[in-house]
């Protein structure tokens, strides 16, 4: 009898404790949707605050002063900003926690040195003793460098000789604008007017930083010892051979090289998003502009400053410069997570943010637009979405499979078209080992990644496994209407499993990092109908479920694109981490695992009072081991989609509304 009381009693108490589970998750997936809708611009989208390391900001102040055009308030409010970054020991990381960066450590001191801080303050004294200690402002990279040269602080030898002509190349040539990534062509273009004609930056103020250099810039020779490898010398020598060469260069040449650059980038200048919708491009462009006598008032030349001015967070005491914007990638990510809450439960309020994020992002397809793309695929109908307001030359993979898949997901047969041409051009731009850049077909020209210029590493776009898992899942959930995709399925997951690292991860190229990877990579596995019990599935889930930390969570530092010993070893747990693991076990089938139920406990205890969950690490690269980001909505929709998909895979038996 005592016998069956207890059993009875541990019944009610897993009755109970099912039943309170419920109830926590159905308030913290109310409070956080809420929230979130409430976020909702009235046209339709999304767009959360895209946060770069200080080199951004530093750069803006920068602009002003090569430009002569210095607004003081908003120069001390970024000077704020910049002061509130720097690490203990004085220096500017690239991300929260990361070590110090020189390149960034120096514009920052420059920029706050131009914004009236003085040589002897704290805060400029350890960053300038951090500098010198690493051998001063000559071990800064080319970026830097030619930053340096155009406020004359450095000489254009310091420089790699990156001559106009070079826009005359012809395709077969080892060099050549389409074989470098987009964002390399957009930042280029207008850099090699800058370079060519060795520009100099007004600089009204005459603010130099001679402090950080060991040895007299003028005297230091050794600008470009650290290329090493035998290709990378023998573009020296072509290099030094350029520069002698160069004044023999007919003056036609290079006025008719001048023309095709200035045409180049003034056509792709893309109004109010400006060139590339990226910052430096559009700063670049803009000193071009005034270089090349384009006059102040002139209606490209305001849109184009204009645009470099969108990209500003302005806060009461501080502000920061943004490198771009998100919203087409925030919308479609939101959009996904609010297709999964709605699944248990939608309201009439959420029915209608859904609606209105649809309809606004059908509207930002691209059709017949030109573009980039169309030079190795001139056939191709265009169909993709670009990852910002407007970016009509680029569409990208990435933000192409995600809104198609939220389009197909809503089962609205007005969107049908839209699906259909997103279905073609992704299949289309499949490079030719099965994989997907972001915006290029097999941009893989890695020896270009050894030319001095490239010391960042990310002068290529090469197929990456992250973009592929996507591509894959809208394509693989398309097939039943379009088995014509069934061949470019089969190169993703050979491709795939090609990838896949030896520990059973794989590595995340816009997102940080294998749990990233490995989170998009089973997302088009399962949508391809693998086998939850697959080999590759079954090794990536071991790697995920030993990489949980104590308090339930996951975490994964940036530090893991840097030093071998950090991959998958996390310091921390974050939310962000810890709902891409849920997620992922979650489609494995994983539900009822004690992994999962930790995960999801930790995600309850860490909802904050707003109803999202806090979150102060960088989460993404834009380029890995060189430039990171923070995208400022990923803490705040991540953990809703991850609580939203348990619920549905928990309580399945309990409700009917399915919306899919």
């Amino acid at each position: 009898m005592l016998t069956e009381t207890s059993s009875l009693s541990g019944q009610d108490s897993a009755s109970n404790h099912a039943t309170t589970l419920q109830c926590r998750l159905d308030d913290a997936i109310a409070l956080a949707g809420s929230k979130l809708i409430g976020l909702q611009n009235p046209q339709g989208f999304w767009v959360f605050e895209l946060e770069a390391d200080c080199t951004i900001s530093a750069e803006y102040i920068l602009m002003m002063h090569f430009m002569d055009e210095i607004n003081l308030e908003l120069q001390a409010k970024i000077a704020v900003y910049l002061r509130s970054q720097q690490s203990q020991d004085g220096s500017y990381a690239l991300y929260t926690g990361g070590d110090g960066d020189l390149s960034c450590t120096l514009k920052s001191y420059y920029a706050l040195k131009m914004a009236g801080d003085t040589l002897d303050s704290v805060h400029l004294s350890k960053a300038r003793q951090w500098i010198l200690a690493r051998g001063g402002a000559v071990k800064a990279n080319v970026f830097t460098r030619i930053t340096l040269a155009m406020f004359e602080q450095m000489p254009w030898r310091a420089v790699p000789f990156m001559p106009v002509e070079i826009m005359l190349l012809p395709k077969w040539f080892p060099f050549h604008l389409q074989k470098v990534s987009y964002w390399s062509r957009t930042v280029m273009v207008p850099l090699l007017i800058l370079c060519t004609y060795k520009v100099k930056a007004r600089n009204p103020h005459k603010i130099g930083v001679p402090e950080l250099f060991l040895i007299p810039p003028e005297q230091e020779i050794n600008y470009f010892s650290h290329v090493n490898t035998r290709l990378g010398k023998l573009i020296l020598l072509l290099d030094q051979a350029g520069r002698f060469l160069e004044p023999f260069i007919p003056g036609s040449i290079r006025r008719k090289a001048t023309a095709k650059a200035r045409d180049w980038f003034m056509q792709r200048l893309n109004g109010d998003d400006g060139l590339g919708a990226i910052f430096t491009a559009m700063v670049n462009a803009y000193e071009a502009m005034d270089y090349l006598g384009i006059p102040a008032d002139n209606p490209q030349r305001q849109i184009c400053r204009d645009a470099i001015d969108r990209l500003l967070i302005i806060k009461v005491d501080s502000a920061y410069c943004q490198p771009c914007v998100s919203p087409v990638w925030d919308t479609g990510l939101v959009a996904l997570t609010l297709q999964e809450i709605s699944e248990y439960k939608s309201d009439l309020l959420m029915q209608q943010a859904l609606a209105n994020a649809l309809r606004w992002l059908a509207d930002k397809q691209l059709f017949d637009e030109p573009g980039d793309w169309r030079i190795k695929r001139p056939k191709l109908a265009g169909g993709g979405w670009a990852f910002q307001f407007g970016n009509s030359y680029y569409p990208d993979l990435d933000d192409t499979a995600v809104v198609a898949q939220v389009l197909l997901q809503s089962g609205n047969p007005a969107f049908a078209k839209n699906i259909q041409r997103a279905g073609n051009w992704i299949a289309g731009m499949q490079s030719k080992k099965g994989g997907y850049g972001a915006f290029d077909v097999d941009n893989t020209y890695d020896y270009l990644n050894q030319i001095p210029f490239a010391d960042h590493g990310a002068l290529l776009d090469p197929p990456t496994a992250d973009v592929t898992g996507r591509c894959l899942m809208f394509l693989a959930n398309s097939l039943s209407g379009h088995p014509e995709y069934q061949p470019v399925v089969a190169r993703c997951l050979t491709y795939l499993r090609e990838q896949q690292e030896t520990n059973g991860a794989w590595y995340g190229r816009w997102g940080t990092n294998y749990i990233y990877g490995t989170w998009s990579v089973l997302t088009g596995l399962v949508s391809a109908g693998i086998n939850n019990d697959d080999p590759s599935i079954r090794k990536a889930i071991v790697w995920l479920k030993a990489k949980q930390l104590g308090d339930g969570g996951w975490g994964e530092s940036n530090d893991s694109y840097h030093h071998a010993p950090h991959v998958g070893k996390p310091d921390k747990s974050t939310p962000f981490h810890t709902a891409l693991a849920l997620l992922t076990l979650l489609i494995v089938g994983e539900k009822e695992c004690a992994s999962v139920e930790k995960g999801v406990s930790y995600l309850l205890k860490n909802q904050q009072a707003d109803g999202f969950w806090p979150d102060e690490y960088f989460n993404a690269p834009g380029f890995p081991k060189f430039f990171y980001l923070k995208y400022h909505g990923y803490h705040k929709f991540f953990p809703l989609w991850a609580l939203g998909r348990y619920r549905n895979q928990r309580y399945a038996a309990q409700y009917s509304n399915n919306v899919r």
